[in-house]
């Protein structure tokens, strides 16, 4: 069995973004040289979350929408206290922390509408992914 590691760097622009990576992920499937196993691909940062879904950009608004109605950003958090991110935290709880993805025939198996987003919650820093890939 191969395994693999890589990670990707960037630096998000907004406090809340969608950023697809999608593409990262296959490349490094690339490089590890892996036709048939898994991709972890988790976001490092307690903030950020890893999802799969449509590239739609109507879809990432009602996320945002959703998220600040079930977790307003500007509530009273006791952890606030010196940072003002709990609601960060909170919405990561809920949209999941990282996924784990099928690798066939040395391509990510995906869905017909399937894509892989890092999803920042508390942004405007650099940020790191880690894609760990295992399989033969």
């Amino acid at each position: 069995m191969k395994s693999h590691t890589k990670y990707l760097t960037f630096n998000t622009h907004s406090k809340i973004e969608f950023i697809r990576i999608t593409d990262d992920v296959q490349k490094a499937i690339n490089e590890s040289k892996v036709k048939e196993g898994l991709v972890l691909v988790n976001p490092m940062h307690i903030t950020a979350a890893v999802i799969v879904n449509d590239n739609e950009s109507g879809l990432h608004e009602d996320y945002k929408r959703v998220l600040e109605r079930l977790v307003p950003w500007n509530d009273k958090y006791a952890h606030n206290v010196g940072e003002d991110n709990a609601a960060a935290h909170i919405r990561r709880q809920l949209m999941g922390h990282q996924v784990t993805m099928a690798i066939t025939n040395g391509k990510l198996d995906l869905g017909p509408w399937e894509q892989i987003f890092y999803f920042e919650m508390d942004g405007q820093r650099n940020k790191r992914v880690l894609v760990k890939i295992i399989g033969d």
